[in-house]
Formats: C-alpha cells, structure tokens, sequence
C-alpha cells in the first residue's frame, strides 16, 4: 500500500487527491499543502464526515505517546473520543509497549461548579473514561503522560495546544500524525516542522504492518 506525507508534497490538494486515491504517487514530493483544503478534500475523496488523526509525540525526556485530538475541529464530541480511543489503540499496539488511555478533562473533580465549561468537560470525560474502559487523569497532563500511551485531550483546540507546546516550545518531537479512517496510509504533519523524517519513517513502518 502506498502512502503520503502531508507537509511537503504536491504544490495543490487537488492535483495530488486523485493520484493518491489511486495509490499511484510514493511519499516523495515537494511543495506545501495548506491544511483546510487539504483535508477537505481528503474527507471528500474517501467518503468521510470527518477524519481522524493520532499524533505520535516523543517528549524531551524521551517518553512517547499517542495524542488525539490534534486537529481544532477534531474530538468535540463523547462519541467523536471514544472512536479516536479505539483507533489510537490499534496503532499503540503495533508502536509502544501498552495500550493504556488517559483522558483529559478542564479541571480537577473538585474543581466541579466553578464554571458551566468545566463541569462538562469533566463530565465528558467521566462518559469517555467509562465506556472505553481508560483512566480519567483530570487536568494532570505531566502526570498522564508519565504513565500512559494514549493521551486523550478534552477537544481539539486543547490538542492541537498541547502538540504545540510540547513540540514548539518544550524540546519534544513530532513523529507524525496518521489519519485513522480512511484506507489508505496518510500520516500529516505540522507545515511549521522543518524536518518529516520522523513522519516518513512512520508512514514506512505503517505500510509493513498490512
């Protein structure tokens, strides 16, 4: 099965669609693909109402993780998370050394009535926690990453932060983001990352695996 790195790769997401539904373009091209066009005609393309991507990271410390999820319009709703849980899961399997699922909320559980946004949130994640059978870690990112694999934020906006910070400013790597449901091999990556040889790699190990 071929497959594409979004990031640096054909100059417009209309030219390169087709030929990568067709599975006839390799990994290799050039340019910059801008995200909304890009991924809205990658839903178009593969029949999706929405996609779902799972971003492998690797904090400085060296500690890897799967986080979901990274795109803004991404994981808003219960059932939007537990499909990313099971998705994230498959991929754990093949990549770390456990399937554990930590998921995050807005606050701690004391912090309940403090603001109408946060009760939800902290609700949501109890929802989540219960039916995908995953540990609800609160607002305690540090201590989530520390000791699960799959990292479950509270919405996309958070996520999509969260892989910035982490990235941009904390020292951490990006190992690429594969879309989840559709069938083909797409693995995304941020256009402000200067390097995607971690994302070809996993774009490489992925294609081994079917």
């Amino acid at each position: 099965m071929r497959s594409l790195i979004r990031g640096r790769s054909l100059r417009h997401s209309g030219a390169f669609l087709p030929a990568f539904r067709s599975c006839s373009i390799f990994p290799k091209a050039w340019g910059t693909l801008p995200a909304n066009s890009t991924l809205a005609a990658l839903k178009e393309a593969f029949a999706v109402e929405r996609l779902e991507r799972v971003a492998l990271l690797e904090t400085a410390a060296g500690k890897r993780f799967f986080l979901a999820p990274v795109g803004v319009d991404e994981g808003w709703t219960v059932f939007d998370k537990c499909s990313l849980i099971a998705g994230a899961r498959r991929l754990a399997a093949r990549f770390l050394p456990d399937t554990s699922v930590a998921v995050l909320s807005g606050g701690r559980l004391g912090d309940v009535g403090r603001h109408g946004q946060v009760d939800r949130s902290l609700a949501d994640a109890e929802l989540v926690a219960r039916l995908t059978s995953a540990d609800h870690a609160e607002i305690l990112i540090e201590d989530a990453v520390s000791t699960h694999s799959i990292i479950i934020a509270p919405d996309g906006i958070s996520g999509n932060l969260i892989f910035r910070t982490l990235v941009f400013l904390g020292n951490g790597s990006a190992h690429g983001a594969p879309v989840l449901n559709i069938d083909k091999i797409f693995v995304d990556t941020s256009r402000a990352s200067i390097d995607y040889s971690n994302a070809i790699k996993l774009a490489a190990a992925l294609a081994k695996e079917i």
